[in-house]
């Protein structure tokens, strides 16, 4: 056989970025939140209301929300522009309850807020590398799974948790796997300042 020297280098990375920000949530925002009327949404339950950053007893929350995100785009993305938050809600799941595969449209960043005590496990977000339709599958063996390779990764949250993630990433919640309820707050976001380039006819502004 051959003697053949060989290199593995990442192409891309896909980050996200976790932070806490316990301390920022009082206990009467936090029943504020869970006295949020809710809606049936497919499997779990979704506030009525989605702009809930908008009410004036969450301004301390959005405000740790929009530090996080300050961080992301200055130190993350390395970007001039501003990531703001546009639509938020509160979820619930019950027992045995999780979220079907999706991703966000019209939003750069999504995130979520774990704002009060987690079911013990606090079932994980799946996060699935592929964003389309795969014609040919050819997964790892499970045992040799890296980042190179792996479809999925999951990333299990704590309480107080704000991770944030490209909203194009496909992603699922598992179920609830107690009796206890399993709450959070979602939220997506957009992009503000100037795109693009005005000689290069390119310019957006935002």
């Amino acid at each position: 056989m051959t003697a053949l020297t060989h290199e593995v280098h990442p192409l891309f990375v896909e980050p996200y970025l976790r932070a806490n920000i316990a301390g920022v949530i009082s206990p009467q925002q936090i029943e504020y939140i869970q006295n949020l009327k809710m809606v049936n949404n497919m499997e779990n339950l979704i506030s009525e209301n989605l702009y809930i950053f908008e009410e004036p007893e969450l301004k301390s929350i959005k405000d740790a929300v929009q530090e996080v995100l300050d961080i992301y785009a200055c130190e993350v993305l390395c970007i001039p522009q501003k990531i703001y938050v546009t639509q938020s809600w509160s979820l619930t799941n019950r027992s045995n309850v999780g979220m079907h595969s999706h991703s966000h449209s019209n939003s750069v960043l999504s995130g979520s807020l774990y704002y009060c005590d987690l079911p013990s496990p606090p079932g994980s977000m799946v996060f699935t590398r592929h964003t389309s339709y795969q014609q040919l599958d050819l997964p790892p063996e499970s045992s040799k799974r890296n980042i190179y390779n792996s479809p999925i990764n999951r990333i299990t949250p704590k309480q107080n948790d704000i991770i944030l993630f490209s909203s194009r990433l496909t992603h699922m919640v598992e179920p609830n796997p107690s009796d206890t309820l399993r709450h959070a707050i979602a939220f997506n976001t957009f992009v503000k300042g100037k795109l693009g380039n005005y000689r290069d006819v390119s310019e957006l502004m935002l």
